[in-house]
């Protein structure tokens, strides 16, 4: 899986209307009007210096409900938790998983059972790139 990167562009001014809190249980009643005007980047990005977008490719990730051509937002500010879903550079590419971590040894875990864990070897040119902060998909 390679995931393609690229940085928001913060000057785009993106701003989409805000209809507010949407019941997802029982129907709550309508306002017919828009609450306020929503800038995603407010929303999805907490560390502006250091978040990127990037497109997932593959579908070593669809476990974890990460599918092919889903918008990652990525956070190179936020440290790595266990379970967290990574964006690795390993060897020279980019790959996203979760760390698993079997005494001395790191694997790289792919949430697709079709796909095998990648093993980080010493001497390896490794590093946690960021942390997936949210998932974007599209639905229709």
């Amino acid at each position: 899986m390679s995931i393609k990167l690229f940085y928001p562009d913060q000057s785009s001014g993106l701003a989409l209307p805000a209809v507010g809190q949407i019941s997802a249980g029982f129907p709550s009643p309508a306002a017919d009007y828009l609450e306020a005007v929503l800038d995603l980047n407010d929303v999805l990005i907490k560390n502006p210096s250091a978040t990127f977008y990037g497109t997932v490719q593959g579908n070593s990730m669809t476990g974890a409900g990460v599918e092919n051509g889903d918008l990652l937002v990525i956070d190179k500010a936020v440290p790595y938790r266990h379970g967290a879903l990574a964006v690795c550079y390993l060897d020279g590419e980019f790959t996203l998983k979760r760390l698993k971590r079997e005494g001395e040894n790191l694997y790289l875990m792919p949430a697709n059972p079709s796909y095998k864990p990648i093993m980080v070897r010493e001497g390896s040119d490794f590093a946690v790139w960021g942390i997936v902060t949210y998932i974007i998909k599209k639905v229709y």
